[in-house]
């Protein structure tokens, strides 16, 4: 069953926003983290654009927040949220899908402005998540890990 998060508000159009986002973790076992002009916590990741696949999404989301190119491990599933953006002034439906990576590199600087990022411990990764999904794909990361 595909964990859902958020409150479904009645009366309210949603916009569905298909979205791939990976776990990164470094040498010091800590994630990696890109957060928002608002201050917002997120892994990093993003909307799967046209005709994208979720893997091509990621290596593009990747790139544009980290300046990163990622080698993708294990699939850690599917979460869905509901969330009204008060930036965008929008109710979405956000299907997430959720990977964890082997490796990765930095391979430029970010290719998007605005953003910041950070490395946290896992636990400290799931404080500061703004979307219920994400912890819950921290949660299922920290399953499957072998340190």
């Amino acid at each position: 069953m595909i964990p859902v998060f958020g409150l479904k508000e009645a009366e309210k159009n949603y916009q569905a926003r298909y979205a791939a986002y990976a776990i990164l973790m470094n040498d010091k076992k800590e994630i990696a983290l890109v957060q928002a002009p608002n201050g917002a916590y997120f892994l990093p990741g993003g909307e799967i654009e046209g005709n994208e696949t979720k893997e091509e999404a990621i290596d593009r989301e990747m790139l544009e927040e980290l300046g990163f190119e990622v080698v993708l491990a294990d699939y850690l599933g599917q979460a869905d949220e509901y969330f009204y953006s008060r930036h965008r002034g929008t109710y979405f439906y956000n299907p997430g899908y959720f990977y964890g990576t082997k490796s990765w590199k930095q391979v430029s600087e970010p290719l998007e402005a605005g953003n910041g990022s950070s490395w946290e411990a896992p636990e400290k990764a799931i404080e500061l998540l703004k979307r219920g999904s994400h912890k819950w794909a921290v949660e299922e990361w920290l399953k499957k890990k072998t340190f």
